[in-house]
């Protein structure tokens, strides 16, 4: 695939993928590994969506915020764990602390120290305080989404092929999610429910890749009946290249200018999202490909006819 006048890979490519599956796969699985190791031991930096807390939205009356001067002041307080980061407009400030000992009282109090500590400099536009039993709900909604998404693809890849590409797409996913996590931990980026969402965009990101290149693995199962199964594969996944690598490179290009210049509340989703389209780009062609290899397809699957694959012949 290709735009006129503009070739991203050319026509005939014949990269060989699969020759790299054991490598790839190991160097997966011990990333997968990794991941699940850091988030044992360092856990996720959850943000007060999961873990309770107060957020007030703050407006400086006559100029830009000063960020530097808001989190000393609010530091000073002791009141744990703080953020401040500006979104929107240079006077819009967002002030994030972890939920207080002592219940309601306590966050109320919370908030009245720091509106004192601010003085009448700063107007406060909204707050709004997360419990417990909210955050508990919220963790819990979060898993759950995640989990239904990757089995409703599960069921979805097994009806519309069958079990052995099933698995290999969900395989893929739940790379992309664990690496995601893993690199979440590593950093220790705020995880909040912007996160999960970005989550679930990348099954469906990675889902839509490792699709588009199933349908040419399955178009070529019928033309090339006699054609050796990994060199199948690599003919599907090199005839997908140039639109696997359009796809990626153009939400690329969106997510970049969104990362830079889109502020600092989206900057956590988009940052997810950047590491999903690489991970999801990379995962189908060589997580999702290499598993079908292993678990192998019958030739027959399509029941239907097609032309008997032949060495080429030299011309």
């Amino acid at each position: 695939m290709a735009f006129k006048g503009l070739d991203f890979v050319p026509h005939g490519t014949k990269i060989p993928f699969l020759s790299l599956r054991m490598i790839t796969l190991t160097l997966s699985s011990l990333a997968m590994l990794a991941s699940l190791g850091l988030f044992a031991s360092k856990g996720l930096n959850y943000g007060i969506d999961f873990i309770g807390g107060t957020s007030m939205e703050i407006r400086h009356k006559s100029g830009p915020a000063e960020i530097a001067d808001i989190r000393s002041k609010v530091s000073a307080l002791n009141f744990g764990d703080i953020q401040v980061q500006q979104f929107n407009d240079p006077r819009d400030v967002l002030v994030r602390i972890e939920l207080q000992k002592g219940g309601e009282e306590a966050n109320q109090e919370a908030l009245t120290k720091i509106k004192t500590a601010l003085g009448d400099a700063y107007e406060f536009r909204n707050t709004e305080v997360i419990g417990p039993t909210v955050s508990e709900e919220l963790t819990r909604a979060g898993l759950i989404a995640v989990l239904t998404a990757i089995f409703v693809v599960l069921v979805y890849i097994w009806l519309r092929f069958e079990w052995q590409f099933s698995l290999g797409a969900v395989f893929a996913l739940v790379h992309d999610v664990i690496l995601t996590i893993g690199i979440f931990s590593l950093l220790q980026l705020e995880f909040t429910l912007a996160i999960i969402a970005a989550l679930l965009t990348i099954v469906g990101y990675s889902l839509n890749d490792t699709v588009v290149v199933y349908d040419r693995v399955r178009e070529n199962l019928r033309k090339f009946k006699k054609m050796d199964l990994t060199q199948l594969l690599d003919l599907s996944i090199n005839e997908t290249l140039s639109r696997t690598i359009l796809t990626s490179v153009t939400t690329l290009i969106a997510l970049l200018a969104l990362f830079f210049f889109g502020g600092e509340v989206i900057r956590g989703f988009v940052f997810a999202m950047i590491w999903g389209v690489i991970v999801g780009t990379y995962s189908s062609i060589f997580i999702a490909s290499p598993v079908l290899l292993f678990l192998g397809v019958k030739r027959d699957w399509s029941g239907l006819g097609g032309s008997k694959y032949k060495e080429p012949t030299a011309s």
